[in-house]
């Protein structure tokens, strides 16, 4: 008899337990399924949570965020100073700014003879110190080394062995100098030449900031663990950003030169 009860109750309470599987909540997601309890009971999916996990991207950027840091320079006068640090790595970006303009001009122009090395007996002096530069025709840059007729020879051998590509004929104290043509090669090794300025000039900042840090370093007693380190991250914060700035001279040079 009681058999018979239970069977007349259970799809009511088939019903009943199914019920709760009828989740309302909106997933993006499903995985898995309910087993049905008893026969005839609908099929309904388990919901799942989903994690969201951020990409490589963005940790990357999220970190470059907060390692960045930004030291008051008065602050740490007693450690080092940051303003010459600054000075030393800005002074590096300037002086590849200036062989950019000095050796890597794909048209000669008598200015960029300016500022070539002569080396003498009695020094090393610009060529335009030591002789008078003028266009003679499109073709020919003339120098005259009257004033100082016995450095024609040392003038003429410093031309030969710039970056220039130069092929200069003395005759007497008068030194020709043939204008290149531009070739595709020619502007190809200069190309090759600006990444040679670029990597010296690289090569300068990590002295700088290598000697910067290892003054760091010697101050340590006296200061926290934490200044001297936030210290450090700021050179190499500083450094960052002229090295930075050294490859988009270059890429801006390299883009000028191959046309």
């Amino acid at each position: 008899m009681a058999l018979n009860h239970l069977n007349l109750l259970r799809p009511f309470l088939c019903r009943s337990l199914a019920r709760p599987a009828r989740s309302p909540l909106t997933v993006t997601s499903w995985v898995g399924f309910i087993p049905p309890i008893c026969p005839g009971a609908s099929l309904h999916p388990a919901p799942a949570c989903i994690r969201l996990y951020a990409t490589k991207k963005a940790k990357a950027k999220a970190k470059g965020q907060s390692a960045k840091v930004n030291i008051n320079s008065s602050l740490v006068e007693d450690i080092i100073s940051l303003d010459e640090v600054k000075e030393d790595m800005t002074a590096v970006l300037s002086a590849l700014k200036d062989e950019f303009t000095r050796n890597l001009s794909i048209r000669t122009s008598p200015g960029a003879l300016d500022h070539i090395v002569v080396t003498t007996q009695d020094g090393k002096f610009p060529l335009n110190q030591l002789g008078q530069i003028s266009m003679k025709s499109p073709q020919v840059i003339m120098v005259n080394m009257s004033s100082f007729p016995e450095a024609t020879a040392a003038a003429t051998r410093a031309l030969r062995e710039s970056s220039m590509n130069l092929n200069p004929e003395a005759d007497g104290t008068i030194i020709k100098v043939p204008v290149p043509k531009v070739t595709r090669e020619h502007r190809e090794n200069l190309a090759k030449l600006a990444k040679q300025f670029s990597n010296k000039a690289k090569d300068s900042l990590r002295r700088v900031r290598s000697n910067s840090v290892s003054q760091v370093k010697k101050a340590k007693e006296g200061h926290s663990e934490d200044t001297i380190r936030l210290v450090e991250k700021q050179i190499q914060q500083m450094a960052d950003n002229i090295a930075a700035e050294i490859d988009k001279q270059l890429a801006v040079k390299t883009k000028e030169l191959l046309g």
